[in-house]
């Protein structure tokens, strides 16, 4: 049966992490760029001299060649006089960032600033590193020694925010947003993530009337839509929460979150038919819905569509089972014991509910002994009382035969 996971309910914007990582690769450029740029643009690089090698470095981490501008810098010897420590770690930490390698990105930004590197942008660096290593307290004592930087970047405030969030410092975390939306009123992005965490504290009506606000101002995604219409169906607003799902699903029909939740917002409500009909929809993109919706449809007492959808089921484990217990529940018992090979085949004789459903269909048709081959194998304690309850039922047949004529 279709289960709605963590992660459906709240998803994590990954545009986030995304639109973070080119803002610092812009200001990383920017900054190495500084004061060399005018040096280098008219050499070729195979021109460059001992002296060069710097600018030479700063051209190749603007150019987005991070791995030739660390070789470029491994090349200097640090013992000359006049060396510019400071420039040297800096540039060296920022191609090392180019690499993704945080740990030594780290360590360099570090002896930059011990080497008098004052620009406060560099703890902007320092902070990235940081938070990249998932060494959340000290992105925020990185982000405070950027003093007022940060604050003239959204998404580094939205970084400042998820540190203090992973840290569980929720106050905090509320606050960076509030300070967000202050400076960048115009930027979705915080009442975007007052929604996300507002789920994740469980705080389904405020995240439902900041969801309605996020979409009444801003270009919504699936995701978005997926976590307002939950925090709606939580919140047991189910028209709200459907009339939102609803017209998501028209836009983006091959969602397949978005169809969960939808689904379970009908069954919620009680109408399992209608969340049947919304996976057999959604199953014409995704197959794995197919099962659930022949599920549903049993559930809900279609049977023979149920069995229709079944004969699709790709899953040959799920198939079979899912068959067996359509046929129980329409009384073909005689086509049940005829699956016994078929399942024999599968492997599937070992389920002991599956043993109990042939020696339920068995003991229906007045099969006694082929019924009681099959309850010797049943044992587990949740079956082996209904087991029992067979068997006692066919001993009184037995011994009253006019009882189950």
């Amino acid at each position: 049966m279709m289960i709605l996971t963590k992660a459906d309910k709240v998803p994590e914007s990954v545009a986030f992490e995304r639109f973070m990582s080119a803002l610092l690769v812009l200001l990383m450029l920017g900054f190495a760029v500084a004061g060399f740029a005018k040096d280098s643009e008219k050499k070729d690089p195979d021109t460059f001299a001992v002296g060069d090698l710097m600018p030479l470095a700063a051209m190749l981490i603007k150019d987005g060649n991070p791995g030739r501008a660390v070789k470029t810098l491994q090349s200097i010897d640090l013992t000359q006089e006049d060396l510019d420590l400071a420039r040297y770690y800096t540039l060296l930490g920022m191609a090392q960032m180019g690499l993704n390698d945080l740990a030594s990105a780290k360590d360099s930004i570090g002896q930059a600033i011990a080497n008098g590197q004052s620009d406060p942008v560099i703890y902007v660096y320092l902070a990235q590193a940081h938070y990249g290593l998932k060494e959340y307290p000290e992105t925020l004592a990185a982000i405070d020694h950027a003093q007022a930087v940060y604050k003239t970047y959204p998404a580094l405030i939205e970084m400042k925010t998820h540190a203090h969030w992973l840290l569980k410092q929720y106050d905090q975390a509320w606050d960076a947003l509030t300070l967000g939306e202050s400076l960048f009123p115009d930027n979705d992005k915080f009442l975007q993530r007052r929604v996300f965490y507002a789920m994740d504290l469980g705080l389904y009506r405020n995240a439902a009337e900041l969801g309605r606000r996020y979409l009444a101002k801003s270009a919504a995604k699936p995701e978005d839509f997926v976590t307002i219409g939950n925090a709606l169906r939580l919140s047991r607003q189910f028209d709200e929460a459907t009339n939102i799902l609803e017209a998501a699903r028209l836009n983006y029909p091959e969602h397949v979150t978005l169809a969960k939740v939808l689904a379970h917002t009908y069954l919620d409500q009680g109408m399992t038919n209608a969340a049947a009909a919304i996976l057999e929809q959604a199953s014409r993109y995704n197959a794995e819905f197919i099962s659930e919706a022949a599920e549903l449809y049993k559930r809900a007492g279609r049977l023979y569509r149920a069995l229709e959808l079944n004969a699709q089921v790709p899953d040959q484990t799920i198939k079979l089972k899912q068959r067996l217990a359509i046929l129980l529940g329409l009384k073909r018992y005689e086509m049940v014991i005829n699956m016994e090979a078929t399942l024999y085949r599968a492997h599937l004789l070992g389920d002991q509910n599956i043993r109990y459903a042939l020696a339920y269909a068995a003991y229906s048709i007045g099969e006694f002994e082929q019924a009681k081959k099959h309850l010797r194998f049943v044992k587990e304690p949740g079956l082996f009382k209904q087991a029992m309850e067979l068997q006692r039922l066919m001993q009184e047949c037995a011994d009253e035969k006019w009882k189950c004529a």
